[in-house]
């Protein structure tokens, strides 16, 4: 009986060990499957980020277009404003150039990122110039001469220069928008370019009261 009991429990004993290298056996396939089923996670989620960038539709040459010009035309908004915090007279022109960089200097970024996703150069700093950057007179840009006038004056004749020069800037920033919402094709931008076209023509009512004011 003894001997019997014995044997039960060595018997029992092997069992138990062939179970644990069975359970060994089964953690390290599923530690190895883990790898794999991580790097799947990843591939999912790389189609999963791929498949939300092509529902945003594809862009086209207009939109690199709008993009490429945007970003030199709110650079050169951006500086005009900079101007206005020490050479503004009117706190109400102060406040107007303090909301334009506000909402163009994240534009700035936002269209930066869009064009090195899609490998397409971004314009340097030096290309608010137009005529270096390919842009028509009718976009609004100030020349060089323009914004060193700009910068010569201060108070009530920099108010009038500013409100004036940034009228026309708007327009020609409305009038690119237009055409990407007509001619563009990514989502995103064409929305950016609705958002411009509200935003800036709102503005540009805001600017001529404060000239008629004057």
């Amino acid at each position: 009986m003894n001997s019997t009991r014995s044997l039960f429990r060595r018997g029992a004993a092997m069992a138990a060990v062939c179970a644990a290298f069975v359970a060994l056996a089964a953690c390290g396939s599923t530690d190895h499957d883990g790898h794999r089923s991580t790097s799947a996670s990843a591939s999912a989620t790389a189609s999963a980020s791929a498949s939300a960038s092509a529902s945003q539709g594809e862009h086209n040459a207009a939109d690199v277009a709008f993009a490429q010009g945007m970003i030199p035309h709110h650079r050169q908004a951006v500086e005009m404003a900079d101007l206005a915090s020490g050479r503004a007279g009117s706190g109400q022109v102060k406040k107007l150039a303090a909301d334009i960089k506000k909402a163009q200097d994240p534009e700035i970024r936002t269209l930066s990122a869009w064009l090195t996703s899609w490998g397409e150069s971004v314009p340097s700093q030096d290309a608010m110039d137009h005529s270096t950057h390919g842009m028509d007179a009718m976009d609004g840009m100030m020349t060089g001469h323009d914004m060193a006038e700009l910068e010569k004056t201060s108070g009530t004749a920099f108010d009038t220069a500013f409100l004036q020069m940034m009228i026309k800037h708007h327009k020609g920033a409305v009038k690119m928008a237009k055409t990407e919402k007509t001619d563009g094709a990514y989502a995103p931008a064409t929305k950016m370019a609705d958002q411009i076209i509200t935003s800036q023509s709102e503005e540009i009512n805001t600017m001529n009261e404060l000239l008629n004011k004057s």
